[in-house]
């Protein structure tokens, strides 16, 4: 059974590795990677990774990708969002502690930033377009 809106954006906002997904400009099968992400109800979701990565270079050719969550213990739910590049920025310590922030520890925040202090990155905002999602508990 498919998420209502509510469900989708708050299974979202909850700290999920998500599964990038985009096309690799290499002409292979979809690039498919782990990756932490950000989002706030409302929002547009949004990543951060390196500038010169295998990620940020297939998004910027194909201008749009996919994130994919799940939760594998009951209840089996999932959302994927799919869309457009809405805003592509140079990485920050601010953008690098919010997402440490969502992840990590209080005091294991400061050491991921320092671990990024000086690295080129690259913030990608997503322009939800596309939506699926499912409670696969009501199966049971």
């Amino acid at each position: 059974m498919a998420l209502t809106r509510d469900e989708r954006e708050e299974f979202l906002a909850r700290p999920h590795i998500a599964a990038l997904a985009v096309t690799d400009p290499r002409g292979r099968g979809p690039l498919v990677v782990p990756i932490w992400y950000h989002y706030e109800p409302g929002g547009k979701p949004w990543v951060l990774t390196g500038a010169g990565s295998l990620k940020a270079r297939a998004i910027a050719a194909a201008t749009r990708f996919t994130l994919m969550v799940e939760q594998t213990e009951p209840t089996y739910r999932y959302v994927s969002v799919e869309g457009p590049v809405a805003l592509l920025e140079p990485g920050s310590e601010d953008a690098a502690r919010a997402l440490a922030a969502r992840y990590l520890p209080p005091e294991k925040v400061d050491g991921f930033v320092a671990s990024t202090a000086g690295a080129e990155e690259v913030v990608i905002h997503l322009e939800p377009e596309h939506w699926l999602s499912g409670d696969l508990g009501a199966l049971r």
